[in-house]
């Protein structure tokens, strides 16, 4: 007897439920729940009892994907608790006590503008959320015997729907009876409609609704939520097409998406956590520069207050309260501009990660070539006098079929049924729609295809009632909804023998289908002449898998010859097989297993496709190995076609040495098997392991599980270094593979076309899915244009991004820095900047500065080396450290200048004013303001990156505009000017003194950036290798370790990059 419980305890965290399990004493996620009556479809087309639905409801809650709003007054207070918005407000207040009415005022007015655009972008981005993820409509379902009509919200899971009239799929639902076309597009990107079928008691054992994602053995029954309802076809026998509810809102994959964008995963990239570092170091100087300046200010006697005013002021000088925000101004240019050209980013932290890429990975079908498979032409097996079985003549055209020397049973007549039958096409809106290589298949053939209504039997068409016969009936019991195949027009494109004398209609019905399984890498179907009391198995699939499924004594005797000469020359094989179906009831036929039809095989032939290149493909594979960036074919495919086509695109070089993996003992499964390497072009050739000549791995999917799960790391290491192709991959190995090379140092991403690369698109620091909608979530880059070109262009950007958060950033410091030294300076004797002399350097210098030095394009070459991402690397402390030096080395020589001159009168200390006006003052405030110019012009890097400085317009007529207003400040100020800024009066001659200083300043700090900081941090780094060499029991505890891919190629003598 089942105990119950009076009370359950659930907790929503991030819209995930969890409840607590009195027996299991932990949190369960309710979303993984599966009913234990889920084993066989007959139970579950009972639906639910109405008390059931109540109790499930209180449980899983309304099916519905609602984002809480946030009231406005709590969105305003998150957004002022940010602690961004913290540090001006405590700067404010500070900036207020100190008498900076105007500074602080306008700081102010500035953030409540931010704070409330922040808000209604927020509001707005919500709202469409709000509007994208909720769904509701009306839905029937069959609850305690009857059906009846309710909402969407309230489905439970176990609930049996009616599908037959919805637009959108409502929840996660399995397939139970009749079948449907699906837009999965806004889930996988992809574009092609996918074809549902009901699921049956053995896959339905396998449903695991816990793991990351849905195999694809099951994907095939399950209706996921939000994806678009092409069409819905009913059985014959029942009036509608029916589905039991699994998941319901955000436990559903929709949902998990959403929760996804919601709560995006940590960025790691190193570049923010450098970031974050070094604002801590800009803290520690905030710090000294308090000690130092409360000192000198208990020296000159001033007050307590204004003494610790004055010294928290310089905390908000040296950590400006605008950094954050302006490193991502290069980042949103980006995006800005990869939308002009198509490509869309849902993510825009991978924008910066997109710079550091040094290995692509691709999928091949529909990526490197053409989606469109042209059918070259079909092979099929003949048999020899003497018995022997061997390939015959290639034959190009249906028409070479001779109906006049062949019979309907020779093995051209079965492959050509299998080209019309073994498929899963559909008629939506009187066209095809399918898988692509099935499209080109039939098309081949010139057949027609007609599927029936699913309303009756009697509403066949004449032709497929006659091929049901007397078992239309029986068909109809089992629910049976036939797709008929004929020759165009109902001709006989077969002759029968002369001696028939009523010779049928060439027709025939698809009875039964086994979908297409990447791991099985085959599909089948059992279909029906008309008049013919036999059914027949017609197999589809990869030729390696034929070979353990189909009869040895069918087999040609030249099978892996013409296997390898027709893969080898990139062509891409699918083999057919077929074999008599007798004494099967109709009753049964829906219960036969998979692997008894699909066994004692004929083999038939070959089907060759040719696969053409897309255009621009050979292009940018040359491109991306001219930045020295890998490349890597991740496919499906088989081996040797994977290879040919490595070749062709130029991935691999054409004479390169490729090696194939080949097992002298043992599986993928055994741990003690042995595995070895055999030459592609110089067949028997074994690989050396310590050979110095250079060569690829072509590695299969086969070898990759074994070499993951059962060989030393080194192995593993060493494969993933050299292998340049990965065939007959599943989607999983597929994204195990990204994470794999990630694991070993590489920043790795993935570009690919369709739903089975969704895994591998997520898993790669960048995916880039090429779909003709607007935007997936199944990558966080989706292009419009439909080859690897973009990927070229992802990369610039991100380049480009990239160098533009370290100018931002750098300069951003700079500028604290030389305003934290000018402050410093006049804190010695009890000065400071004036109120709009803060305003000025702030407002009308840094702010438009900051913004328009992110506007600049990116290079449209992409360089050998890619930009560094970490902060504390020697190229980019030495720069930010050498203009430290030079900028805070001029503001000293004007602060002595000054100080030399006759006409100097030294400032009278005035314990109760803010002694601003002084000569000091004057010369720090006027040479510091071309200093945050000039620093703009030098930190503004053009190639290889981005383009020079002149093409930004925006920044070079600011630039221009700033520069002639602050000349004018210091050579002709007039008086309203001098008493706004405070400025005391000083000689021309040393206003063009000032002048000319500035203009040395720019000729030194640009003269060091260009030339003298690089070879700088190259000499500092050869010094610091030399002195560690000289340590006796010197470890590398602490030092920077070098990632592991580059370790194995100094190894094995490859150089990386």
């Amino acid at each position: 007897m089942e105990e119950s419980i009076d009370q359950l305890i659930l907790v929503d965290y991030r819209y995930v439920r969890l409840a607590y399990h009195p027996l299991f004493h932990k949190y369960l996620i309710v979303g993984f729940w599966k009913d234990q009556a889920w084993t066989m479809t007959k139970t579950m087309k009972a639906g639910l009892q109405a008390e059931k639905c109540y109790e499930r409801l209180a449980i899983f809650g309304p099916n519905l994907i609602n984002i809480r709003e946030k009231p406005t007054a709590k969105l305003l207070t998150d957004e002022v608790l940010n602690p961004f918005y913290v540090f001006q407000i405590g700067s404010i207040i500070l900036w207020s006590m100190d008498d900076y009415y105007y500074y602080a005022f306008c700081i102010f007015f500035i953030s409540a503008i931010s704070i409330i655009t922040t808000l209604v972008e927020t509001k707005q981005t919500m709202k469409r959320m709000r509007e994208m993820s909720r769904f509701e409509c009306s839905v029937r379902v069959f609850r305690s015997g009857a059906w009846r009509t309710v909402s969407s919200t309230e489905l439970v899971p176990g609930d049996l729907i009616d599908i037959a009239d919805l637009h959108t799929v409502p929840c996660d639902a399995m397939l139970i009876s009749g079948d449907c076309i699906l837009n999965e597009s806004m889930l996988t990107g992809e574009s092609v409609p996918v074809s549902k079928a009901p699921i049956t008691d053995l896959t339905l054992r396998k449903v695991n609704l816990s793991g990351p994602t849905i195999p694809a053995e099951v994907a095939k029954h399950f209706l996921f939520m939000g994806t678009k309802v092409v069409r819905v076809r009913s059985g014959i026998n029942v009036s509608a097409a029916t589905a039991v509810v699994v998941r319901t809102g955000f436990n559903t994959a929709k949902g998990a998406l959403i929760r996804s964008m919601l709560f995006p995963k940590p960025n790691n990239f190193k570049f923010y956590r450098d970031s974050f570092r070094f604002i801590g170091v800009l803290s520690i100087i905030a710090v000294f520069g308090f000690m130092l300046s409360s000192v000198n200010f208990i020296r000159l006697g001033i007050d307590t207050t204004t003494m610790i005013l004055r010294a928290l002021d310089l905390i908000t000088i040296v950590v400006p309260p605008a950094l954050p925000a302006t490193m991502s101004i290069g980042t949103s240019f980006a995006i800005s501009r990869l939308k002009k050209i198509g490509i869309f980013c849902i993510s825009p932290p991978r924008v910066n990660m997109g710079g550091k890429i040094d290995c692509m990975c691709f999928d091949k079908t529909g990526t490197l070539t053409e989606d469109g498979l042209d059918i070259y032409g079909i092979r099929a097996v003949t048999t020899r006098t003497d018995g022997t079985k061997l390939f015959g003549e290639e034959t190009s055209t249906v028409a070479e079929v001779d109906p006049n020397s062949e019979s309907e049973d020779s093995t051209e007549s079965r492959i050509l049924r299998a080209m019309t039958t073994c498929h899963s096409l559909k008629i939506v809106g009187g066209e095809l729609l399918g898988d692509p290589l099935d499209l080109k298949m039939f098309e081949f053939t010139r057949w027609e295809l007609e599927e029936s209504s699913g309303i009756s039997s009697s509403d066949l068409k004449p032709t497929t009632s006659e091929l049901l016969g007397s078992q239309a009936k029986k068909i109809a019991k089992v629910g049976i909804m036939p797709t008929v195949v004929r020759p165009p027009g109902g001709r006989h494109e077969l002759v029968l023998p002369s001696d028939r004398l009523e010779v049928p209609p060439i027709e025939f019905g698809i009875i039964h289908s086994f979908e297409f399984v990447s791991a099985l890498r085959r599909m089948s179907v059992i279909v029906r002449r008309l008049a013919n009391p036999c059914m027949e198995v017609f197999v589809k699939g990869a030729p390696e898998v034929m070979v353990d499924i189909c009869r040895p004594d069918t087999m040609p005797a030249d099978f892996q010859e013409r296997l390898y000469w027709y893969t080898h020359r990139g062509y891409r094989v699918i083999a057919c097989a077929s074999r008599q179906l007798e004494d099967v009831k109709w009753h049964k036929l829906h219960k036969l297993k998979r692997q008894d039809v699909e066994s004692n095989l004929t083999f038939l032939g070959f089907i060759i496709f040719e696969n053409k290149l897309k255009p621009r493909t050979i292009s940018a594979i040359t491109t991306l190995r001219s930045a020295n960036i890998r490349q890597i074919m991740c496919t499906g495919d088989n081996v040797l076609t994977a290879v040919s086509v490595s070749r062709e695109c130029g991935l691999v070089d054409q004479n390169s040495e490729i090696y194939i993996p080949k097992f002298l003992k043992g599986s993928s499964t055994e741990p003690d098997s042995q595995l070895t390497w055999e030459s592609v072009l110089h067949e028997g050739d074994e690989l050396d392991r310590d050979t110095l000549q250079s060569y690829h791995l072509a590695v299969t999917g086969e070898a990759f599980r074994w070499v993951v799960d059962h060989a030393p790391v080194e192995l593993l290491h060493r494969m993933l270094v050299k292998g340049a192709v990965y065939a007959r991959m599943s989607p999983d190995e597929k994204a195990e593979l990204v994470v794999e090379l990630q694991n070993i140092g590489y920043c790795v991403g993935f570009c690919g076309d369709g739903a089975n690369d969704c895994g591998a698109l997520k898993a790669g620091d960048i995916g880039i899915s090429l779909s003709e909608a607007e935007a997936s979530v199944a990558a966080p880059f989706t292009s419009n244009t439909m080859d690897i070109n973009c990927v070229i262009d992802v990369i610039k950007e991100g380049r480009a991004a990239l160098v533009t958060s370290f100018s931002c950033f750098k300069y951003m410091a700079l500028y604290s820095i030389i305003q934290f030294t000018s402050v410093t300076l006049l804190y010695a004797f009890g000065s400071n900047l004036g109120d709009f002399q803060f305003l000025y350097i702030d407002l009308f210098l840094i702010l438009p500065i900051a913004v328009y030095m992110g506007y600049t394009a990116a290079w449209p070459h992409l360089y050998q080396k890619r930009p560094t991402a970490s902060l504390v690397s020697k190229k980019v402390l030495t720069s930010l450290v050498g203009q430290i030096v030079i900028n805070s080395g001029f503001q000293f020589i004007a602060y002595w200048a000054v100080h030399q001159q006759d006409w100097y009168v030294p400032p009278v200390f005035d314990p109760d004013g803010e002694n601003i006006m002084c000569y000091e003052n004057t010369v720090l405030f006027l040479l510091s303001s071309f200093q945050y110019i000039l620093v703009a012009v030098v930190f503004s890097v053009g190639p290889p990156y981005r383009k020079p400085l002149w093409t930004n317009g925006r920044l070079v007529l600011t630039l221009l505009v700033l520069v002639a207003l602050t000349v004018w400040c210091v050579l002709y100020p007039n008086e309203f000017l001098k008493e706004l800024l405070e400025l005391e009066t000083i000689p021309f001659s040393f206003r063009v003194f000032v002048l000319s200083l500035a203009a040395f300043n720019l000729v030194i700090s640009y003269t060091c950036e260009k030339y003298m900081f690089i070879r700088l941090a190259g000499w500092l780094s050869q010094i610091m290798r030399f002195l560690r060499s000289r340590q006796t029991g010197y470890s590398p505890v602490g030092k920077v370790q070098r990632k592991i891919y580059k370790k194995v190629g100094e190894e094995m003598g490859i150089i990386t990059f």
